[in-house]
């Protein structure tokens, strides 16, 4: 039968894996289940276990049920944050460079079809629609700086593409001097952009302060530790 310290470091060791998988330092880990980064540093150490209340919100945090953060068989290989967000990286690259190579294509038979035409929008084209991409990939991945970036550039991109169809298309027939209002159609757009990013923060922090003062009921030796510190 294996003694307290054997039971200790095994708990320890699974703490310390799905830390690492989350992509937290212990700090960021403290910060989150409102802990001291000394606790936590003791607890990967093998010097202390936390109490149930406490393991419950890691399993939480962690994803994984309570008897893979303390059982004894070793964790099943994880991506780490770091590889996820490489990987992530690498769709939205090559997505992006998917529609990219479609508007070479269209440009290069449009371009030979019917040379002297204004082929070159395809490329213009393009950039609304991986905006459109980035904006599916950041509310899938939860991407909130990305989202906006790209909610800003769709405005910006959508408009300067209607601007330029309608002026090519029109500019012989119809005097198009205040065609550049099309604008200022893009100005409240962008401030509800902003206004809905903003809300969505603090609406984000709001949440985790109340969640910070849920905190668990202290064990005994919890509330030793936390004297000790």
């Amino acid at each position: 039968m294996e003694n307290t310290t054997q039971i200790n470091e095994k708990i320890a060791k699974n703490l310390i894996y799905y830390r690492k998988a989350a992509g937290l330092t212990q700090a960021e880990l403290a910060e989150r289940i409102n802990y001291s980064d000394k606790s936590v540093s003791k607890w990967e150490q093998g010097n202390a276990v936390p109490d149930i209340y406490i393991l419950l919100r890691l399993s939480k945090l962690y994803k994984v049920t309570l008897n893979e953060l303390v059982g004894e068989d070793p964790p099943p290989p994880a991506i780490t944050q770091r590889k996820k967000t490489g990987l992530h990286l690498l769709i939205m690259l090559l997505s992006c460079g998917i529609v990219w190579l479609v508007a070479t294509f269209a440009f290069a038979i449009l371009q030979f079809v019917a040379p002297g035409g204004v082929w070159w929008l395809c490329f213009l084209y393009a950039l609304p629609v991986c905006a459109i991409l980035l904006i599916v990939y950041g509310g899938i991945w939860k991407y909130r700086a990305l989202n906006f970036i790209s909610v800003s550039l769709l405005v910006w991109t959508a408009i300067t593409c209607l601007y330029l169809t309608l002026y090519f298309a029109l500019r012989d027939v119809y005097d198009l001097t205040g065609l550049w209002c099309i604008f200022l159609v893009g100005i409240p757009l962008q401030l509800l952009a902003i206004f809905w990013g903003s809300f969505r923060t603090l609406s984000r922090r709001l949440k985790s302060g109340v969640a910070g003062k849920k905190q668990p009921l202290p064990t005994e030796n919890s509330a030793v530790e936390e004297k000790k510190e």
